[in-house]
């Protein structure tokens, strides 16, 4: 069967738009049945519009009025059926009323490698320019399952680019943006396919397709 999935979005979406051809293209074996997001606005938004997905917005802000409180949101993707959520971009915290609906269930993707340049207040260029400003020599985003915390569930996936000494913050996102593209992808469709296999400890891992 054919897994349905839910976008949570706050920008242009390119993670989300990557996901959408994929599933479109036969990458990945399900469907993008909603976007979620807090900016009504966005360039991810108006994209979902105009390929006939449904948008609702969450939380209630000054952007989004028409936002749902944290059981609304757990109650619209049951009513879609969702399987999967997956963050692209999505710069709130989850609400745990989701985390619990959705057990090892949700995955985010990060512009770096957690544990290091996570949490609160790491997000987009800021990112970048963290990494650079410490000097480290590899870059590369992170897929991992969510928890309540930013930044923080299990570790499913990641992939390492090089920083090199002329880098600007942009040099380095266009960089690790292009893996994250592919790896989200990769980690979608062994989502879908139920190749994610979980140790004994905790740790989730992909399994090869066959």
């Amino acid at each position: 069967r054919r897994k349905r999935l839910a976008v949570f979005v706050s920008g242009s979406g390119s993670n989300f738009r990557s996901i959408h051809k994929a599933t479109i293209d036969g990458t990945v074996l399900g469907d993008v049945v909603i976007v979620v997001s807090d900016k009504p606005e966005c360039k991810a938004c108006e994209y979902a519009r105009e390929h006939g997905i449904s948008v609702a917005y969450y939380p209630r802000t000054k952007f989004a009025p028409d936002g749902v409180s944290p059981n609304e949101l757990v109650e619209i993707l049951r009513h879609q059926r969702v399987d999967f959520v997956l963050l692209a971009g999505y710069l709130k915290l989850i609400p745990k009323e989701l985390v619990e609906a959705f057990p090892r269930a949700i995955l985010n993707i990060h512009p770096a490698l957690l544990p290091a340049f996570g949490g609160k207040g790491f997000y987009g260029i800021k990112v970048h320019e963290a990494v650079i400003a410490s000097g480290a020599r590899v870059s590369g985003p992170t897929i991992h399952f969510v928890d309540e915390k930013y930044d923080h569930g299990s570790i499913l996936a990641q992939r390492t680019v090089p920083v090199l000494e002329t880098d600007t913050p942009q040099d380095l996102a266009a960089r690790v943006l292009e893996q994250e593209h592919a790896l989200y992808v990769e980690a979608v469709a062994a989502l879908c396919e139920e190749r994610i296999e979980w140790s004994g400890d905790g740790v989730p891992r992909m399994r090869e397709k066959e």
